[in-house]
Formats: C-alpha cells, sequence, structure tokens
C-alpha cells in the first residue's frame, strides 16, 4: 500500500489525478528492472486490470512523460521503450538483443558539462544531456556490469 500512496503523492505533484490507469502503469514501470515498452507493460497489467486496454497504457504513458513522470527511451528499431528512474543517469544499449541497462558516473557528467561550459554554445541553451552508448554484449547470458 506504500508503493500507492508514493504514486499518488507523485501524481499529485506533478498536477495529475490519480486514476486507476495511471496508478497501476506507473507502478508496474516503477516495479521494472527494464525499460519495458507499453506492450510489455500491457501484459504485466491486462491479467489483474482487464479493464485496462493497450491503448490506455500508450495514452497513460504519454501524459506521465509530458508531465516529467518518466522518460521515453528510444531504440534502435524506432520503438519507444520508458523509464521511470528520473535521477541523472546514461543507458548502455545492446544493438543485437535490445536490452538497456542504466550507468550511473557523476564524473563523466561533470565533465561533459565542462565541456559545454567551456565551448559556449552561441543561441543554444542546454536544458539536459541524455547519454546512450550504443554496443553488444559479448556474452548476452552474463549482462552487463563495471569493473
Amino acid at each position: 500500500m506504500e508503493i500507492i500512496n508514493q504514486i499518488k503523492h507523485r501524481l499529485d505533484e506533478a498536477g495529475l489525478k490519480a486514476t486507476h490507469p495511471r496508478i497501476v502503469v506507473l507502478k508496474e514501470l516503477t516495479a521494472s528492472n527494464e525499460h519495458p515498452s507499453a506492450e510489455s507493460i500491457y501484459e504485466g497489467l491486462k491479467e489483474d486490470n482487464p479493464s485496462i486496454s493497450l491503448g490506455s497504457v500508450y495514452r497513460v504513458l504519454d501524459v506521465l512523460v509530458d508531465a516529467g513522470l518518466i522518460q521515453r527511451v528510444l531504440v534502435r528499431s524506432g520503438s519507444k521503450r520508458y523509464d521511470a528512474n528520473m535521477s541523472p543517469h546514461g543507458h548502455l544499449y545492446c544493438l543485437k538483443t535490445d536490452k538497456i541497462q542504466d550507468f550511473y558516473d557523476e564524473e563523466l557528467y561533470e565533465l561533459i558539462n565542462e565541456f559545454f561550459k567551456k565551448k559556449r554554445i552561441k543561441n543554444f541553451k542546454i536544458s539536459e544531456i541524455k547519454l546512450r552508448v550504443n554496443g553488444e554484449l559479448i556474452d548476452p547470458e552474463e549482462g552487463i556490469s563495471f569493473i
């Protein structure tokens, strides 16, 4: 029940009504260790929430992205995946498997920010820096880890 209250609070803070579809979609996404597609989220919800359609899931995700509660992550195929983790982080993306893994490196983001401060780009204000590193898992069974 605690997670439901936290989700309701987040929706309220974003100025959104805490509807059942918004609550369950955000709960499903928040509980995921993956970066699921709308279809994956729908598959995880439909048994316990038969009144929610795939179209509803897409609409809820769009509202949550627009409200800044989640982010959309585009993959090479052009499909959309979603991430409830709004803290500063990058993504490692496997071109073979479509797997996405978060990575955190404050030092790297500081270097990137300093780089752009030094370059002093005219007529352009950076609002956000997103970093995605594309590559291929050497052993897809092992996953990604940092040494």
